[in-house]
């Protein structure tokens, strides 16, 4: 069984700052980090890291061809990736402030040039059963999720940076939703959420889509796991953090990759809830990914 993350590639360009800047501020930044980043990559590299068979597609340009070899060094394939002569790679601007929280703005670049051809040419490589995840940093996402759906892959949807486009998409085609509340309560189309518990609004939210799995985070409070049999509350283990940027890819990656390596969801759920406390104690996003032989030490 292989998992095909078919996502975003950046540049990322990370700011170390006392505070995120105000309008019409100008503050300078302790320190800058350039590095791999992407929702995208974090997630291949969180999924290849948990032990799963993890294969990558997208689009680079010229400018990032070590966004690959990070993939590689991690045990991704990067064989469906394209390499654009045309358009530079994806990026993104972090403001990363004190208190390690984060704000960060987008260039869609490469991510934003992905083909319906090499949608067609990825997609032969993959079968029924093979695990797809996606994430909302590139184009073609409704032609992807159709491909995979015919072929009868299970659907995995990390719907971030939500936005309108994702009410477009065939939503009743996807097995697990990788939310958080904010997401939720988007899909949902309902503004007051803030009373609701997780339980509540994962119900919710099965209730639209009777047939897929719900895997929601809530920060701090931890992460809940509804299916039509059972519900998951998991604890989040309580650390300092430094980086949150790429906490919600490693719980993806590793939930994904556990269930895959025919965990149980509650030993699934407890491993991606280790993996993502280790990456916010830890500078940068996919560099800030763990091992699994971290989490056994954890």
């Amino acid at each position: 069984m292989k998992v095909l993350c078919f996502g975003s590639l950046n540049i990322d360009y990370t700011y170390k700052l006392d505070h995120f800047v105000q309008k019409g501020e100008t503050i300078s930044s302790e320190n800058l980090i350039v590095c791999s980043g992407g929702k995208g990559l974090n997630q291949s590299i969180a999924l290849s890291k948990a032990g799963a068979d993890a294969y990558h597609a997208g689009a680079i340009g010229e400018d990032g061809r070590f966004l690959l070899e990070q993939l590689e060094e991690a045990g991704v394939d990067t064989e469906c990736v394209a390499v654009l002569a045309d358009v530079r790679s994806g990026n993104a601007i972090i403001q990363n402030d004190k208190s390690g929280d984060n704000c960060i703005i987008l260039y869609g670049g490469a991510n934003q040039a992905i083909t319906k051809e090499q949608v067609d040419d990825v997609m032969q490589r993959f079968e029924k059963d093979d695990f797809l995840v996606l994430q909302n940093e590139i184009n073609e996402l409704d032609y992807i999720m159709k491909c995979a759906s015919e072929k009868g892959m299970k659907i995995v949807l990390n719907p971030s940076p939500m936005n309108e486009k994702i009410l477009r998409l065939p939503l009743e085609c996807v097995d697990y939703f990788m939310v958080n509340e904010i997401e939720t309560s988007q899909i949902l189309e309902k503004e007051n959420v803030q009373d609701m518990s997780g339980v509540e609004m994962a119900k919710e939210l099965r209730a639209k889509f009777p047939n897929a799995a719900i895997v929601l985070t809530m920060g701090e409070m931890g992460s809940l796991y509804m299916d039509s049999n059972e519900i998951i509350e998991q604890p989040a283990y309580k650390v300092q953090a430094v980086d949150t940027t790429a906490a919600g890819d490693t719980f993806a990656g590793f939930f994904i990759g556990g269930i895959m390596k025919g965990l149980e969801v509650k030993d699934a759920m407890n491993e991606a809830a280790k993996a993502s406390a280790i990456a916010v104690t830890r500078q940068g996003a996919a560099p800030s990914i763990p091992t699994w032989e971290e989490l056994e030490k954890f």
